[in-house]
Parts: C-alpha cells; structure tokens; sequence
C-alpha cells in the first residue's frame, strides 16, 4: 500500500469515527447534525443540509447493519 493511501485511509477513518461519535452523542439530532456540519467545516468538508442528512442516514444504516 503507497504511503498517501494509509494517510487517507487513517483520515476518512477518524472522520467517520468522529461522525459516528456525534450520531450517539445523548443530544436531539438536529443539534448533532449541526455539530457534524461544523466539524466537516473545520476539515475544509463543505456539505449541504441535504447530503448531511444522506451522510448520517447511511451512517446510521451501516450502524444497525453491524
């Protein structure tokens, strides 16, 4: 494996792992989808409400799934 792929692979992990860190987090979801929202924001991620929304849906799928 090249050195740029275990660098973006240990990235999308800890961003998914932040992600789905804030789905359990014991707050209304709205408040949690404005957190994800920002903390993409922070990482230079720019999402519209609608595919934040499509995001945390098949976060939740996968979560369920496992």
């Amino acid at each position: 494996m090249k050195p740029l792929n275990i660098v973006l692979a240990v990235a999308g992990g800890a961003l998914v792992g932040a992600a789905v860190g804030l789905l359990f987090a014991p707050d209304k979801g709205e408040n949690t989808r404005k957190e994800i929202a920002k903390f993409l924001r922070s990482k230079g991620i720019i999402l519209k409400k609608k595919k934040l929304d499509e995001l945390a849906d098949e976060l939740e799928e996968e979560i369920k799934e496992s």
